[in-house]
């Protein structure tokens, strides 16, 4: 967990090394927010189906997605990243989050080639991957600016998250004293999405989450529980997230956890061949 300010921005700091359990990985979007520095040879980033896969050398940033992304790793693969919270990288980056939206950028197009180049210099020299986060944790926290509206699109967010994204945004602006179109702009500046996409993520990822995939499932009761319509607009709300059917996307989660039992990362990431 990182410390105060970064706490308020970071759900936490990784160290990824080794072979992933398959070369190509599908990652439905959740109410986060991705960095990473990579320190292996270039991965591979497909933001959509209907977008062409674009090598990263250096790393890449990812702001909260609205879709699918499929990752093809290079074996082995070595990289150190941050999991933003969705407001996150926007006191961190040069432009608006709303132009990222589903289009991961390079590091050097963030942070410029030579202090990217000297951060991963730093961090492939680095003892072990302790050391590594404490570097990227330092970097972070010189790179932190100011940011209006932060205070605002972080509370409603807040609001949006301990709801499971069960709130009227309406309520949300009443409660914020600020006009639906004001908030709107601003989750659009600093989170890339709408304060109703957010909500609609958030309880997207809430359902999913909750689902055991080694035991039965009654899809009907899933979907009322989770406040949707009725299942078909579960089932759309599945399609439109992951690109899967909800027994297409169980199928795949029972694979994982067959092929690959306790990996840490089984639970989100499906296999993507």
């Amino acid at each position: 967990m990182p410390r105060p300010p970064l706490d308020g921005l970071i759900d936490d700091l990784y160290h990824l090394e080794g072979a992933p359990p398959y070369a190509r990985l599908t990652l439905p979007p959740t109410p986060s927010a991705l960095l990473i520095v990579n320190l292996g040879a270039p991965f591979r980033i497909r933001a959509g189906a209907d977008i062409e896969t674009a090598e990263y050398a250096d790393g890449c940033v990812i702001t909260m997605p609205t879709r699918a992304y499929e990752f093809g790793y290079p074996l082995p693969t070595r990289s150190v990243g941050v999991h933003f919270k969705p407001w996150g990288p926007s006191s961190f980056l040069p432009m608006p989050a709303a132009g990222l939206c589903d289009r991961p950028v390079t590091l050097e197009q963030v942070w410029g080639r030579p202090a990217v180049a000297e951060l991963r210099d730093r961090l492939a020299s680095a003892a072990g991957p302790r050391e590594m986060l404490a570097l990227l944790e330092e970097e972070l926290t010189r790179r932190l600016c100011e940011t209006s509206g932060l205070g605002l699109v972080r509370h409603t967010s807040g609001v949006i998250a301990a709801t499971g994204g069960a709130v009227a945004i309406g309520d949300l602006c009443a409660a914020a004293g600020v006009s639906g179109t004001h908030l709107t702009q601003r989750f659009k500046e600093l989170v890339g999405v709408t304060p109703k996409r957010l909500a609609r993520t958030y309880r997207f990822t809430a359902t999913v989450f909750g689902i055991d995939p080694a035991g039965p499932i009654d899809w009907g009761e899933l979907a009322s529980c989770a406040g949707y319509f009725d299942q078909a607009h579960f089932g759309h709300e599945f399609r439109a997230f992951t690109g899967l059917t909800p027994t297409r996307y169980l199928e795949v989660r029972r694979r994982f956890l067959r092929e690959h039992p306790g990996h840490v990362f089984d639970g989100w990431p499906l296999p993507a061949d």
